[in-house]
């Protein structure tokens, strides 16, 4: 019963599960590191869909770690920590928004190649990422916003792609902001959608759960 404290309404728990806590860390250093490489590709590509994704790589980064810092704690504050990664998918979608209508306006053709070969190799980390999160994407809501923020990274590294090839095509910068727009409406829906679950969560906690979970046997000593 006390292992049930850390359950979602799916079962699955995120009450230390170690394998848990280690793709969590595989996906914190993956983020990581393609930050580093998408922000100096994408400045120096003028690309701001490039941009955006190297910012959504730092944003990922941070939420992996808020997750391991919870993983062992109640339903309650894994759900708090949610409503906490919702408030910052929908900063960056706002501001990669933002970002994309001011490019309309003043923007250059970025770097079609620069952007085709960073958005490939991305894609493949978030793939890679996204794979191994699979099996955690109906658990509680802080499992389900790292699985909602792989599944949309993988999407936004295709449309980065496409943008690309839009841009070669074209010579023009219309490509690379339009899916700059893209990504910044899966950010805004991703969300949506997570608050709503983390909200549901923590209205149907009991006061009594808000501490951090602990199992049978310590509560037995």
């Amino acid at each position: 019963m006390a292992d049930q404290c850390c359950a979602g309404k799916s079962g699955k728990t995120a009450l230390n599960d170690p394998k848990w806590r280690r793709i969590l860390w595989i996906a914190l250093l993956i983020n990581a590191a393609m930050f580093g490489v998408e922000i100096v590709a994408g400045v120096a590509a003028e690309s701001r869909a490039l941009q955006a994704d190297a910012l959504d790589f730092l944003g990922d980064s941070a939420n992996y770690a808020i997750s391991l810092g919870v993983a062992g704690m109640a339903l309650a504050w894994r759900a708090r920590a949610a409503l906490l990664k919702a408030g910052t998918m929908l900063v960056f979608g706002l501001w990669v928004f933002g970002s994309a209508v001011w490019g309309f306006v003043t923007g250059s053709a970025p770097h079609a190649e620069t952007m085709g070969l960073i958005g490939a190799l991305a894609l493949a980390a978030n793939v890679a990422v996204a794979l191994m999160l699979y099996r955690y994407r109906t658990g509680d809501a802080n499992m389900r916003s790292v699985w909602i923020c792989s599944r949309n990274d993988a999407i936004g590294n295709i449309a980065v792609m496409g943008a690309a090839l839009g841009v070669f095509g074209t010579g023009r910068s219309w490509p690379d902001l339009a899916v700059a727009a893209i990504m910044a409406a899966l950010a805004i829906w991703g969300s949506i959608e997570v608050f709503r679950q983390a909200r549901g969560e923590l209205a149907a906690t009991p006061t009594s759960d808000s501490g951090t979970c602990v199992t049978q046997d310590a509560t037995a000593a």
